[in-house]
């Protein structure tokens, strides 16, 4: 390799994983500035940082008001799913938060402590596996109310509800907690007492972690997506038969909700071969593997989670009717708020 291109490669150092997206880091001091650079150039990590903590703060607070409209609202509680739905938006807070937590240990602490990495990187992961399975759930949901609608209100109960969603923690708790166990077994008791970059690789970072971790992807990928298949071409081929004898209207939206949700899931399960399409990418652009790390970053892990709140929130009419109100009441009471005591003693 030529010394130019040696150094490059030198210059993007190291990486930090969380569940399973990457977030490069540059030796800025080995680049050579010009003057004509623009400052994204001059600081690229620093740019995407602030892009990526920017995004995940307002996603959080729409979240945040989509999680209040529930809470304030009975009827919601007692739809299954609403239910999931919530539970997908208060995980993807969880992940965001974590998100910008990690940004900013990488960015000003480079490398932290063990115990507490392994901890943060657990929960992350998890949470990153419950996406999927949610969004899995949400589809069995609405099959059986599609294709089954007398046998709905037995099958989708609030008690099952919260029983799948305990399911879902707990084969997401599964599919890392063997990486724990390898990690305790191998590694010395001084690796515990050191500082590293909070990366998952670099943390569990023995051969048989990494082997599971694949193996694991490649059947929640499998299950995934047979679930996906299967529910969602049941419901297109009814959504076609009631196109042809009632509303067109109607069942074209419904067609064009289905292929929304299957979009939505179809980037979450992104997530888990991003590793490798980060690698087909990296060899056929050498030069830009911050950006696609970036983009990979933002397409897989926030796209996604920008989404949720649009198709299962604000495009759904009951949902959107009660977050109407609730917009409309607190603007009541701000106005409320407005009106001193003299105002009211002339009224």
């Amino acid at each position: 390799m030529p010394h130019s291109n040696l150094q490059h490669h030198l210059c993007v150092c190291d990486h930090f994983r969380l569940g399973g997206f990457i977030v490069s880091d540059m030796n800025l001091s080995s680049v050579n500035f010009s003057s004509t650079l623009t400052w994204y150039e001059e600081n690229p990590l620093l740019t995407n940082y602030i892009v990526a903590a920017t995004l995940c703060i307002t996603i959080n607070y729409i979240n945040g008001t989509l999680i209040h409209t529930f809470r304030k609202y009975q009827i919601l509680h007692s739809n299954p799913r609403y239910i999931l739905f919530i539970h997908l938006v208060i995980n993807d807070m969880m992940w965001l938060f974590l998100s910008t937590l990690l940004l900013i240990i990488s960015y000003t602490l480079r490398i932290f402590f063990v115990p507490y990495c392994i901890i943060l990187l657990i929960i992350s992961i998890i949470i990153t596996h419950n996406s999927p399975l949610n969004l899995a759930g949400m589809a069995i949901e609405c099959y059986i109310a599609v294709c089954m609608p007398l046998r709905h209100g037995q099958i989708c109960t609030v008690k099952k509800t919260y029983i799948l969603i305990g399911l879902i923690w707990a084969a997401s708790a599964l599919s890392i907690l063997p990486d724990l166990f390898i990690l305790l077994a191998t590694e010395p008791l001084q690796f515990f007492h050191s500082k590293v970059r909070c990366v998952r690789d670099f943390v569990f970072r023995s051969t048989y972690s990494l082997n599971k971790r694949d193996a694991s992807h490649i059947v929640c990928l499998v299950v995934v997506w047979l679930t996906l298949i299967y529910t969602y071409a049941r419901i297109m081929i009814l959504f076609a038969a009631r196109a042809l004898s009632t509303d067109k209207t109607s069942a074209q939206k419904a067609r064009n909700t289905i292929l929304l949700h299957g979009a939505q899931l179809a980037m979450c399960m992104l997530s888990y071969v991003s590793p490798s399409v980060e690698v087909v990418l990296h060899i056929i652009f050498p030069g830009r593997i911050l950006e696609i790390r970036f983009a990979n970053y933002l397409i897989v892990y926030i796209l996604p989670r920008f989404l949720s709140p649009i198709i299962y929130g604000v495009r759904d009419k009951k949902f959107r009717e009660y977050l109407r109100m609730y917009f409309l009441s607190n603007r009541c009471r701000n106005k409320e708020r407005k009106v001193t005591p003299e105002d009211k003693d002339h009224l």
